[in-house]
């Protein structure tokens, strides 16, 4: 009875579309082309799928087993396990709280280049003013009000769907957003590898560079893949324990917990092949400001010119707003499963209770919250109240660290610092050290053939990856984000 209040998938495919959409998102589209593109290529990419094999299906597997079996959000999840394990399912809550309160803004930033690009083809100069793609996005990271007003309908539009409930809102959407994730993203990458020069982008995708490797540090790139690796499947911040705790007994977890890191892989992939051979076709060309490993202004910068520049004319503002409103949708199936995991813990609670969830109040609630959350991030500029101009800037001393300003160049950093760089990966640490050397991983076996005529087939290699390899992966990439945000030289 409490399962039926909390709401369930109406089917596997609507759970898949919506598993898949929480994994697909700007880490895929944004965060795999710059890390590949700064890390070495092709040797990134072979990294990256090591740890997806022996890292990611045994973590998703685990979140996926949980959630079912206790029926709860990550909190109450952690709860049933034990009282003393609270704690850790708090980790993961508050992960997803405060990525989506940056992320938002950061959605809200591709709605606006897809209005931009849309406008544009219409009349030249509507969308962007006829600035250079790194002067406009400048001067629209420092007006404050217009990205608080793109955060707030990027919000609003999470909020709506969520509303809906497992099947009727987050099901219904993802399961006609996620099919047309993939077409739109085919046809990006068709014109992206037939533009004259992209052979560029290619070779740099596919063609091994040790010297390259040599260059950044083998230690290094295997950080940055697993770390890339764990954001984009969104495990350690309570999604797929939410969303597994709406599946069905009768559905296969091994499938599903593999389907879904091949199909966001996949995805990834793609979204380089949509970005990395235009890069390199407009390198090839001579087109100024355009480089592989452009970091996070790839997105909003470079992308912007190689449209507006090396595209050109209508056929490039065409492809601006096609993409930008593809990394709109891909944002937006992510923005839903992070918000539910934080509307989760209360429809919960008072499920709990033997009340009505009330599952449109209490989302109306966490939104607006979150929303404020991101005023810091949408109102610093992304650091750019270090040179003056921002509303508002990140302090310069917190808890008392007065080097806070290197590791944190603005709020993102921050809120990203909290989230990424310590909850999750410690988060999915206790969780693969609490299954593989508590619970012991039997625990996901039975759960695994709680579905009628399922046999677990791989038992012995995710005993093997819960016991050693995911704790050990987690310990790294908890020591390399710390490392990355305090300059500690470990790496």
């Amino acid at each position: 009875m409490e399962r039926e209040k909390r709401g369930q998938w109406a089917s596997n495919f609507g759970f898949l579309m919506a598993a898949i959409g929480s994994a697909i998102g700007l880490g895929n589209i944004w965060g795999f082309p710059y890390k590949m593109g700064a890390n070495g290529g092709f040797i990134f990419l072979i990294i990256y799928l090591a740890m997806v094999s022996f890292v990611g299906f045994a973590t998703m597997l685990g979140e996926l087993a949980l959630g079912r079996k206790y029926g709860m959000g990550v909190i109450g999840t952690y709860r049933k396990i034990s009282e003393k394990y609270t704690w850790i399912g708090w980790l993961g809550w508050l992960s997803g709280f405060l990525i989506l309160s940056f992320y938002s803004v950061l959605g809200g930033f591709t709605l606006r280049y897809f209005i931009g690009f849309l406008l544009e083809l219409f009349s030249s100069g509507a969308g962007f003013g006829g600035a250079d793609s790194g002067a406009f996005f400048g001067g629209f990271i420092l007006n404050a009000p217009m990205s608080i007003l793109f955060h707030a309908i990027f919000m609003a539009t999470t909020v709506y769907i969520v509303m809906g409930g497992v099947s009727g809102g987050i099901e219904k959407f993802s399961a006609v957003a996620m099919p047309t994730l993939f077409v739109m993203v085919i046809i990006v990458v068709i014109r992206s590898i037939t533009l004259e020069g992209a052979f560029v982008g290619l070779e740099f995708m596919f063609k091994p560079d040790f010297e390259a490797l040599k260059e950044i540090g083998l230690m290094r790139v295997l950080k940055t893949a697993a770390g890339q690796m764990f954001f984009s499947l969104s495990l350690g911040m309570g999604c797929m324990i939410t969303y597994g705790s709406y599946l069905s007994k009768k559905e296969n977890l091994e499938w599903n917990a593999m389907f879904i890191p091949i199909a966001d892989t996949t995805f990834a992939t793609l979204s380089a092949l949509a970005v990395l051979p235009a890069v390199g076709a407009f390198i090839y060309q001579g087109v100024e400001g355009v480089s592989f490993g452009a970091g996070p202004g790839l997105l909003f910068v470079t992308l912007h010119r190689v449209f507006s520049v090396g595209m050109g004319g209508a056929m490039g503002n065409f492809f601006g707003a096609f993409f930008y409103f593809l990394v709109f949708i891909a944002a937006v199936t992510s923005s839903i499963s992070l918000l539910e995991v934080c509307t989760a813990y209360l429809i919960d609670r008072r499920v709990e209770k033997g009340l009505e969830p009330n599952r449109k109040k209490i989302t109306l609630i966490m939104g607006t919250v979150i929303f404020f959350l991101g005023f810091p991030v949408a109102m610093d500029g992304l650091g750019a109240g270090k040179a003056g101009g921002a509303l508002i800037d990140i302090p310069a001393t917190i808890f008392g660290m007065q080097e806070v300003r290197v590791a944190f160049d603005c709020w993102l950093d921050f809120y990203d610092m909290i989230a990424e760089g310590v909850f999750m990966p410690l988060g999915a640490m206790l969780m693969s050290i609490i299954i593989g050397w508590k619970l012991k991983t039997t625990i996901i076996k039975d759960e695994v053939e709680e579905s009628p005529g399922i046999k677990m087939k791989a038992y012995n290699f995710w005993d093997i990856c819960f016991k050693y390899i995911v704790p050990v992966a987690m310990f790294f990439v908890l020591l390399g984000q710390l490392d990355d945000f305090f300059g500690l030289g470990i790496f």
